[in-house]
Parts: C-alpha cells; structure tokens; sequence
C-alpha cells in the first residue's frame, strides 16, 4: 500500500523553523554565561565611619506673648508690664536653645505697639520671632 501525497506546490507549509529561534537562544545563552561571574565580583570600599553623633538639644517651650487691644502685655497668660518686657526678653535671649517667641495681638490693637514690641524683642537679642493667631 502506498501513500499519495499531494505534489502541487499550492499547499501551505504547516511546520515552523526553529533553526533561528535555537540561533537566538544560544546567543541569550552564552551572553549570560559571560556577564554572571562579572557580576559577583566585589570591591572593597573603606567607607568613613560615621561618629557617635550627640542627642538633638531638648525642645524649649514657646514664649507666648499677648498683645491686647488696649496694648497690655501678657508673658505665657501672666500680666506683663512694660519695664519688664526687656529684662525678661534678654534673660530668654541668653538660654540656649533660645525659645520661639510667639506674638499674638488682638485684632484691635495697634500697629505701632506691635512695632515697639517687634523692635524691644530685637534689642533684647530675640531672633526666633513667630506671629500665632
């Protein structure tokens, strides 16, 4: 018994060449082998050590100094007078760290007694000024 097989070239042909694929898998292959070793390779580095660094300053609780509409002083909810704005404000200039002076004004005082203060806080040696609401 014999197979016939169909001998006119208009058939499609159904196998796929892996040749290439094999060509390209062998490349992927030894380019691999190459570039593993190069990658366990180590160098020696001698790095700084780094100091025992110091604890961080402790925190120091604000200054809130109060201006109310009629320009009365208040140091931390305390009545203040205003011989003693500038002792008091060159006493906490010489701490360290120094406080945050925090100034809050009523919302009707005036702009000049917010100025004198601003400039005795500066005279006294303040430099960390805020202005809290």
């Amino acid at each position: 018994m014999a197979f016939a097989t169909a001998s006119n070239g208009n058939t499609a042909m159904s196998d796929i060449n892996v040749t290439p694929l094999v060509d390209v898998m062998l490349v992927l292959l030894i380019i691999f082998m190459l570039t593993t070793p190069l990658l366990s390779q180590r160098i020696g580095l001698d790095l700084p050590q780094v100091p025992d660094a110091a604890p961080p300053p402790p925190q120091v609780d604000p200054i809130r100094l109060r201006i109310d509409a009629g320009g009365a002083l208040t140091w931390n909810d305390t009545p203040l007078s205003e011989r003693a704005l500038m002792p008091s404000l060159q006493v906490e200039a010489t701490r360290e760290p120094q406080p945050v002076l925090e100034v809050e004004t009523s919302p009707d005082a005036s702009y000049g007694r917010l100025t004198e203060v601003l400039a005795v806080a500066k005279n006294a040696g303040m430099v960390r000024i805020g202005f809290v609401d």
